[in-house]
């Protein structure tokens, strides 16, 4: 009897650090496109942010700010302290243009304003969808507070067989040149435009105007 017990206990055990570590999503949208799809469902790695921060790059699921009953799933542009421009397609960190080799021409495009030398806040993050023209993100409703990432997209396991089946690639090389913003930089950033960070939801849905929120929406079970 003494056995049985130790090996429930021990698979209850392990069950629960599983569910720690690793948590199932759907994908609900086709704002992270062509690199994620509608109805796929991936697992989302909750650990790795325990031992070190989110980078440029990865795409995470987060509450979403605008709509904090629902998850999103983006891909962080801008960390703490980076100074962001966007002007039609171009997007510059710290005085760098990106060169996304991620991004399908096709779905390039930008419905919001263009701005320029937007800083982001301690403990925040710049996000955007990858589908460019059909995505709600930083540009629509600003930064995402660190406390709202529940973790990184790490592996898409169905449907079997999909042209982006597996792991996620690593795409940090286009981050690569990207220093530390100057004093300078981040001096005139900070007197004129601060990428807002929302504590709750806004008057105006983040899926108006045709824009894809693209929620990442949590599987049961």
């Amino acid at each position: 009897v003494r056995e049985v017990v130790e090996t429930i206990a021990l698979t209850v055990l392990l069950f629960l650090v599983i569910r720690l570590a690793v948590q199932n999503f759907n994908i609900d949208g086709m704002s992270m496109e062509p690199n994620l799809h509608d109805q796929e469902l991936v697992l989302v790695d909750k650990w790795s942010y325990l031992f070190h921060a989110p980078a440029r790059g990865d795409v995470v699921v987060f509450q979403a700010p605008p709509h904090p009953d629902q998850d999103y799933v983006k891909r962080i542009i801008g960390l703490p302290g980076d100074v962001i421009t966007i002007d039609g397609t171009t997007v510059v960190v710290n005085g760098t243009p990106l060169k996304e080799s991620y991004i399908d021409p096709n779905r390039q495009g930008d419905p919001y304003a263009p701005f320029v030398n937007r800083l982001v806040p301690p403990n925040s993050y710049f996000v955007l969808g990858d589908n460019r023209a059909g995505s709600s993100d930083s540009r629509d409703w600003g930064c995402v507070p660190r406390k709202n990432i529940v973790g990184k997209a790490a592996f898409v396991y169905w449907p079997f067989g999909a042209d982006n089946f597996g792991l996620l690639p690593n795409v940090s090389s286009v981050y690569a040149d990207i220093r530390a913003p100057s004093s300078s930089l981040v001096s005139t950033a900070s007197a004129t435009e601060v990428c807002p960070v929302m504590n709750g939801p806004p008057g105006q849905s983040a899926t108006s105007a045709g824009v894809d929120g693209n929620s990442a929406m949590q599987r049961p079970g």
